[in-house]
């Protein structure tokens, strides 16, 4: 089993910054791909980044590239999602979540193991 505990969500100004932490333990997490989803009120839960096992593939979806930056310290077992420029739209409840084989993937069906979530709130 692995469990995974989001932090680092608040309420900040658009523009601002925030950066979320996810800590996993229960398994070996250098060998498991990474994302970060989000989901705002009354609407699906989207992409927002994924990374891989090494941290040499990262992909990130259209509308938070170039101001979001995900990352992840093996050594801690902890994945990062900087969040720069922020905008009222990105307001969302935002979900770390692991998959096994360690690739990173966009879809969300692929991950087996999902945070409780931390809720981002952006005030215009």
């Amino acid at each position: 089993q692995v469990q995974l505990v989001e932090s680092g969500g608040g309420l900040v100004q658009a523009g601002g910054s925030l950066r979320l932490s996810c800590a996993a333990s229960g398994r070996t997490f250098s060998s498991q791909g990474m994302g970060w989803f989000r989901q705002a009120p009354g609407k699906e839960r989207e992409f927002v980044a994924t990374i891989s096992w090494s941290g040499l593939s990262i992909f990130y979806a259209d509308s938070v590239k170039g101001r979001f930056t995900i990352s992840r310290d093996n050594a801690r077992s902890t994945v990062y999602l900087q969040m720069n420029s922020l905008k009222a739209e990105d307001t969302a409840v935002y979900y770390c979540a692991a998959r096994d084989g360690g690739l990173a993937s966009r879809q969300g069906t692929t991950y087996g193991y999902w945070g409780q979530g931390t809720q981002v709130t952006v005030s215009s």
